[in-house]
């Protein structure tokens, strides 16, 4: 019963942040300066006549009262309507769809090798010695410290045209998503490691890690059996950031490895002055880091159910 009223009571809280995600969406697009009908018309040729602007204007909903517009665009968008696209008036939702599983696949793949290589250099930077622990140690600051454009055109450099391991641009097959996923993965890799690796040290001198030692349990049984799990919590709460952070990084890999994206729908849309596509990737990334914090959330259920108890409590 605690867990499913916890379940429950994030799914509810949920619910008020989905919205003002959307508000802000809806806001943002407000505060884009200058005049959004002028700025979409202004590249489509010659001087645009009232008579366009005013039909663009009325196409777009522009020309109701600020509140009724709000009002609209949030029952739209509850049913998934964010209307047609300025440049191609295709509908916003059919554009969004077109690229994002190929976001969704970068991303995923760059998450998966975020957790296995940090969690894998925060466990060695623990159980080793020496230069190795040390390598281990200060490789996470590395990580994050280098810009994400400078990785993408070193990775190109070596890889693509040196040993010609990977192709440099496109989305043909899993070849062509290895580089710009360790593109994204590499701060990521960073975050996590020294996250995770600050937390085991942390736990590390709990009495209850002694009490396994003093029984006779190796380095290797200690930190798999007993401290890793309990240094895990900060960790997963990372991941819900992370995949915020990859999501918004994907427009510079996208963008250098010539991929269709969300991201360069991004920077296409922000280029032509495409308010309903704008509109549409804001809302629905934000809907995405809404849910996946929830998800995380979610996850503590399952490794510590202490969390639960103690958020019910509160």
């Amino acid at each position: 019963m605690r867990r499913a009223g916890f379940v429950l009571r994030r799914l509810a809280s949920a619910v008020p942040v989905l919205v003002a995600v959307l508000t802000l969406s809806f806001v943002m697009m407000q505060l884009v300066p200058g005049d959004p009908v002028q700025m979409m018309l202004s590249g489509a040729g010659p001087v645009p006549t009232p008579e366009q602007e005013q039909a663009l204007r009325a196409r777009l909903g522009l020309d109701r009262p600020l509140h009724e517009q709000y009002f609209g665009f949030l029952a739209d968008a509850v049913r998934g309507d964010f209307g047609r696209s300025v440049q191609t008036g295709e509908p916003v939702v059919s554009a969004i769809s077109a690229v994002a599983p190929a976001s969704a696949e970068l991303a995923l793949f760059a998450l998966v090798l975020s957790l296995v290589f940090g969690v894998g250099i925060a466990v060695l930077g623990r159980v080793a010695t020496g230069p190795v622990r040390s390598l281990c140690n200060g490789v996470p600051v590395v990580f994050m410290s280098t810009p994400g454009y400078w990785v993408a055109l070193l990775l190109i450099e070596v890889f693509s045209f040196r040993l010609t391991l990977f192709p440099a641009t496109g989305d043909d097959g899993f070849a062509a998503l290895v580089l710009p996923a360790v593109t994204l993965a590499l701060p990521a890799v960073g975050v996590i490691a020294q996250v995770l690796g600050t937390s085991l040290a942390a736990v590390d001198a709990e009495a209850y890690v002694a009490t396994a030692r003093a029984k006779g349990a190796g380095r290797w049984r200690v930190l798999l059996r007993h401290a890793l799990r309990n240094a895990s919590i900060p960790t997963i709460t990372l991941v819900g950031t992370t995949v915020g952070n990859l999501l918004a990084a994907a427009v510079i890999a996208e963008t250098v490895f010539a991929r269709p994206g969300l991201g360069r729908l991004t920077l296409q849309a922000i280029t032509n002055h495409d308010i309903p596509v704008l509109q549409g990737v804001v809302a629905l990334l934000g809907v995405l880091y809404v849910v996946v914090n929830l998800l995380v959330d979610l996850c503590y259920v399952l490794v510590d159910p202490r969390v639960t108890a103690d958020r019910i409590r509160d």
